[in-house]
């Protein structure tokens, strides 16, 4: 199974606090989402990384939001399950080849879709979605590259997903909306399992 395969959804997650990511990654299988993408966008996103891969094994923990090869060596032992970045950059897809772990590199454009296809990659994340074209975009996208796969991320809500879902060159789509900040901030883990179970129905 690939990465985009897993769910329809990814849940895009910033987590600010690692004694949240536990709850935060249960209340989410508790709604049928088996993956999460946890952002190095906070101090706290690598521990949370590791919290979730030892206490949440049926969860799929993707880290995302990788820029450097650095940080791609440090998702790895942080025990990530596979990588996603918001752009493709020879360094960093060189780092992420070489991991081991399932990748999304990050594409916006028909060139960089050629440049990935070239190193063998036909499953992309296409960020920032909404602001790069959306659904008419990745439509168009299909034509010259029948055989990419898209996992679009940015701006994508609750109402606009199942537009994307209906393309046939997406697998799934990544967004926050399954992780309100005020419910992580509450620990209303109710309320993310409901929003769970509404984006896999």
């Amino acid at each position: 199974m690939t990465v985009l395969d897993i769910s329809p959804v990814i849940p895009v997650v910033v987590i600010n606090d690692v004694e949240t990511a536990v709850p935060l990654a249960e209340a989410l299988l508790a709604g049928g989402i088996r993956t999460i993408e946890v952002t190095l966008r906070t101090p706290a996103a690598l521990d949370a990384v590791g919290r979730i891969a030892a206490n949440v094994p049926d969860m799929v923990v993707g880290v995302g939001t990788v820029v450097t090869p650095d940080q791609v060596t440090a998702s790895v032992r942080a025990g990530a399950g596979y990588l996603i970045s918001p752009g493709s950059t020879p360094l960093v897809l060189d780092a992420m080849a070489a991991s081991g772990l399932p990748y999304l590199p990050g594409v916006s454009t028909a060139s960089e879709v050629m440049a990935a296809a070239e190193r063998g990659l036909t499953e992309l994340k296409f960020f920032p979605a909404e602001a790069a074209g959306g659904v008419s975009y990745l439509a168009a996208l299909a034509g010259p590259f029948p055989h990419v796969r898209f996992c679009p991320t940015g701006g994508i809500t609750q109402q606009t997903a199942p537009n994307y879902l209906a393309l046939s060159n997406v697998g799934c789509v990544g967004g926050s909306w399954l992780t309100p900040a005020d419910a992580v901030a509450q620990g209303d883990w109710a309320r993310i399992t409901q929003l769970a179970k509404e984006a896999t129905s």
